[in-house]
């Protein structure tokens, strides 16, 4: 009952602001589809879902801006994250962004919870568009703790976006907020794009840090960069990305865990309203005993269809699979219950 009656206070409050100023857009994107795909339980038994984000995760939010004069706004945004196959909330209500900063020449610096500046700019360099179904671009296959990923969103963050030119530049900071010291839980990010013609080249490093551990005076220290690319002309669209993620481990006795992700696509635009992709994403598992890597590798193609600008249908499927009889999967989200996984999920994406 809270939690609906807070729904309902922020809905009220948003229609009423909507209403009394230009400057502040009510927003969202609904997913949802049917999926049915192998290996879903540890019997290797089939199954058919009601899925929500089978392109892109669905969502709802409130953003605006006031003038301040001499070309200075205050910006704002909240955004939660909305499951349509139950029609719960994602996480708590607004676990995607809620912020607020100032937008000038100098750029955008905003504070609060907010995407990181690592997924602002990856998620232009992934073919899938960061699809819940299909694609490990954000974290990978069900292969181990880490999933070989990076973090898309912190808590506690101030983060700056601005550009010069043809050169787009990101940095980030999100406070630990330790009594242990200001290194305890802290995590920093920085991202760079800069276009050459047709072509896009992007860079990112980040570091998460977790808590010094009593026992052996060191934290857990998470690295992660990228190097990618990517490339239009015409009908066709082209990706190529390499991950390397890495964790030093802050306690005795644990091991470090070490991967790269390596990721390709293209898209065809056959027409206004129809685009083809296909992408491969890759893993070389490191830092394990011999024999025991997975290095699990999916295929994924799709067709998307335009009924309108703001809405689109689709068909995707993928197919996953490992090696030395390690567990993989498709989605980034559910874990794995096979050596190999193929899926095929259909739906519609609307805008608004």
């Amino acid at each position: 009952m809270k939690k609906s009656a807070l729904t309902l206070a922020v809905l009220a409050l948003a229609a009423g602001a909507a209403q009394a100023q230009s400057n502040v857009q009510v927003y969202g994107l609904l997913d949802v589809g049917m999926e049915t795909a192998n290996n879903k339980s540890a019997t290797g038994g089939s199954q058919t879902s009601v899925i929500s984000g089978g392109m892109n995760t669905s969502r709802w939010g409130l953003r605006g801006s006031e003038d301040l004069g001499g070309g200075l706004k205050a910006v704002f945004n909240l955004e939660g994250g909305i499951l349509m196959d139950t029609g719960n909330m994602d996480g708590v209500l607004f676990k995607r962004q809620a912020n607020v900063g100032l937008e000038g020449s100098f750029g955008r610096v905003i504070i609060g919870r907010s995407f990181t500046t690592v997924y602002d700019t990856v998620i232009s360099f992934d073919p899938m568009g960061f699809a819940p179904y299909y694609s490990w671009a954000a974290g990978g296959s069900a292969t181990g703790p880490s999933k070989y990923g990076f973090t898309t969103a912190y808590d506690n963050i101030i983060k700056y976006s601005g550009s010069v030119g043809d050169l787009k530049v990101g940095a980030n900071y999100a406070a630990g907020e330790q009594t242990t010291g200001a290194q305890d839980s802290a995590k920093v990010g920085f991202s760079a794009i800069y276009k050459l013609g047709d072509v896009n080249l992007m860079g990112t490093w980040e570091r998460n840090n977790g808590n010094t551990v009593a026992a052996t005076g060191n934290r857990d220290k998470n690295t992660v960069w990228h190097i990618g690319f990517n490339y239009e002309t015409g009908p066709v669209k082209v990706w190529g990305v390499v991950r390397d993620y890495k964790l030093v481990a802050g306690k005795a006795l644990t091991a470090d865990v070490d991967g790269t992700t390596t990721w390709g696509g293209v898209a065809y635009k056959a027409d206004a309203a129809t685009t083809l992709t296909a992408a491969i994403y890759h893993i070389n598992v490191k830092n394990v005993a011999a024999g025991k890597d997975a290095d699990p590798t999916m295929y994924v193609a799709r067709y998307r269809y335009a009924l309108s600008k703001r809405t689109d249908v689709f068909v995707s499927a993928a197919y996953a699979k490992s090696k030395n009889g390690q567990l993989t999967g498709m989605s980034r989200d559910d874990a794995g219950f096979g050596t190999s996984q193929h899926g095929l999920a259909l739906g519609m994406q609307h805008r608004f």
